[in-house]
């Protein structure tokens, strides 16, 4: 016998003029001509989800930089394999970071930039043989950072970005840890022990990276004191490293002096528990507002520094 069905008669029905509807043709896309301008393009955003959000993330930025509220960057190592380093850089001469991170790889990437013009080996190849991660140069380019930080007293980041000014390389100029250095922007390092490929030489010095690591670590709980109430945290691509060490930094801001109303956002190919639970969620709860995007760097990094550029009028 077959199961019985409803007839549907004798519903509660409503007019479509009548009800509340979430999309209306007013805040459609609007087409552009090819030769349109990236501000004419923003405009031309539909308005709903995302396009609403890099909106609003255009504008925290926009806030800041005008407040004088600090603009951090979290970078993972992706960014500069990507070829992005010319971006971060003319961010930095604008005047748009206050501070960078990067987790133990990303300095790795920036010290062969500079030095080589080049980075990033073939690791499947390598570690077929036990050659992955056995670039003796490398090794001791990094040994020469840690040295430098030390007899400084300096942070990591700051020791690194030191040495590449000194040996001066031949192409230290797209180094985002010296250009840093040379302009007096925090740079921080925050390694693994064990899963930077300079820790398998014999130069690498565990207790001088640890002591000047920490250093750094310390320089941003200092500094995360002053996200306070239009600050922004742009982080990109670090899995885990970068949003464990923001959330320790804030939470020890947050024991000294209050830090509320920040803006953070979350730029990854996939998005990642802790990137969305440590920087957009845990952070900005009931105070500030978090964003996340996703994409691929050598994409979404460009149009949001071309974004930003042009809601500033730079």
């Amino acid at each position: 016998m077959p199961y019985a069905a409803d007839n549907l008669r004798g519903l509660r029905r409503v007019r479509a003029s009548s009800r509340k509807s979430l999309v209306e043709i007013d805040r459609f896309a609007r087409t552009l001509p090819s030769d349109a301008s990236i501000a004419e393009f923003q405009k031309s955003l539909p308005g709903y989800l995302k396009a609403n959000d890099w909106r609003a993330l255009l504008d925290a930025i926009a806030h800041a930089h005008k407040t004088a509220k600090p603009i951090f960057w979290m970078l993972g190592a992706h960014v500069l394999k990507c070829g992005l380093s010319p971006i971060i850089l003319e961010m930095m001469e604008l005047g748009l970071v206050d501070l960078l991170a990067f987790n133990g790889a990303g300095a790795v990437h920036d010290l062969e930039i500079a030095y080589l013009g080049r980075t990033s080996e073939d690791v499947a190849t390598g570690l077929r043989h036990g050659q992955f991660g056995m670039a003796a140069d490398t090794a001791r380019w990094f040994a020469r950072g840690v040295s430098a930080a030390k007899k400084k007293n300096c942070g990591l980041g700051e020791g690194l970005g030191r040495s590449i000014i000194t040996a001066h390389p031949p192409h230290a100029s797209l180094s985002v840890l010296a250009r840093a250095m040379a302009r007096g922007i925090p740079a921080l390092i925050f390694p693994a022990i064990g899963a930077e490929i300079v820790a398998q030489h014999p130069e690498f010095d565990g207790a001088g990276v640890g002591a000047t690591a920490h250093l750094d670590f310390k320089i941003l709980a200092k500094e995360c004191r002053a996200l306070h109430r239009g600050g922004v945290v742009l982080h990109f691509g670090s899995a885990v490293i970068l949003p464990e060490v923001f959330l320790k930094a804030l939470s020890v801001a947050r024991n000294r002096t209050r830090v509320e109303g920040l803006v953070t956002a979350n730029f990854d190919m996939i998005q990642h528990y802790r990137p969305n639970t440590n920087v957009v969620t845990r952070p900005t709860l009931h105070t500030g507002k978090g964003y996340s995007f996703t994409g691929h760097h050598e994409l979404m990094i460009p149009l949001l520094a071309w974004s930003i550029k042009a809601r500033l009028g730079m």
